[in-house]
């Protein structure tokens, strides 16, 4: 157990520096001068650009640059922007409201996914089922911010169930709407698993035996078919907690939600290359420890895994 885990640690320190490596080259490596930029349509002294870009290590080789911001990371520095804000004290204000978001999309995946998906394996072929096939189908063919922007005006202004801006109206009523357009991506998937693994698990001899011991069907389905179907959809639910952080960047800019998502957002349109970096960097290494604490719980459950 220890080597499977001192394994798993590797590759997450591997992948961290690699992804991380390839975002910050995206980012400073891109067309444009943001000093350049900074100056408006009155462009700054050559002077002044130039004492800027020594001032945040632009002149230096990228290579050079990115192991700087590694050892800013691991003194706790995410840097600061060209306006002079500290990224860490930015985002730190950020935090509660994505993380609240993300929570609540996540719980109604949750709710939502596993339902639909077990009343569509009980139940298969009928019209429910197919409903849900072709419901599925529908939430991830269409674009999040398309959905987003059609619940702001369908069920915002004409019905007028939910605010369609900010958070002001607190929790749960402010996040209920924008959370339900980030869930329907993620219980999309899910339902489906969620559905086939119900189906192989009714087909399954012990499930055949407690019919014919006389159980009935609510018993065969609560007590067992539940307990089994859901192993495998709780390992993708968990890898989806971390994965709806990154997925509150749309949602959050349609809704105007002051979170970590606009703030994303607003820096790539700003050109902030050390707030994209920031955040990005945050998010995937909140993605990656996500996902090794899964397998590793996964492999206590199952120790096959630690084998494969």
């Amino acid at each position: 157990m220890a080597r499977y885990i001192s394994r798993r640690l590797l590759e997450l320190v591997i992948v961290f520096f690699g992804v991380t490596f390839v975002i910050y080259c995206a980012v400073f490596l891109l067309p444009g001068d943001p000093i350049a930029a900074l100056g408006g349509d009155r462009p700054l002294p050559e002077s002044v650009q130039q004492q800027l870009r020594l001032r945040y290590g632009l002149d230096l080789p990228i290579w050079q640059q990115y192991l700087d911001y590694l050892g800013g990371l691991a003194r706790g520095d995410f840097g600061t922007t060209f306006a002079g804000q500290s990224v860490g004290e930015q985002m730190a204000s950020r935090w509660p409201t994505t993380i609240k978001l993300a929570l609540t999309a996540w719980t109604l995946t949750v709710l939502i996914s596993i339902a639909l998906g077990l009343a569509a394996g009980l139940r298969r072929g009928s019209a429910l089922d197919r409903g849900v096939l072709l419901g599925t189908i529908v939430a991830e063919s269409v674009p999040i911010f398309v959905m987003g922007v059609m619940a702001q005006y369908l069920i915002g202004i004409t019905l007028g169930w939910a605010p369609i801006a900010g958070v002001s109206d607190g929790w749960p009523r402010a996040y209920l709407l924008p959370a339900l357009i980030i869930a329907l991506y993620g219980l999309a998937g899910v339902s489906r698993l969620m559905r086939g693994s119900v189906i192989d698990t009714m087909r399954s001899d012990f499930v055949r035996t407690l019919r014919a011991k006389g159980m009935s069907q609510g018993n065969v389905v609560g007590l067992h078919v539940m307990r089994n179907a859901a192993a495998p959809v709780v390992n993708v639910l968990a890898i989806q907690l971390g994965s709806l952080l990154g997925g509150t960047v749309v949602v959050e800019a349609i809704f105007n939600i002051n979170g970590v998502g606009q703030l994303l957002y607003k820096a790539i349109q700003d050109q902030e290359g050390t707030l994209v970096v920031g955040v990005a960097t945050t998010l995937v290494f909140i993605f990656l420890v996500t996902n090794v604490l899964v397998d590793i719980l996964s492999s206590v459950l199952d120790p096959r895994i630690r084998h494969d």
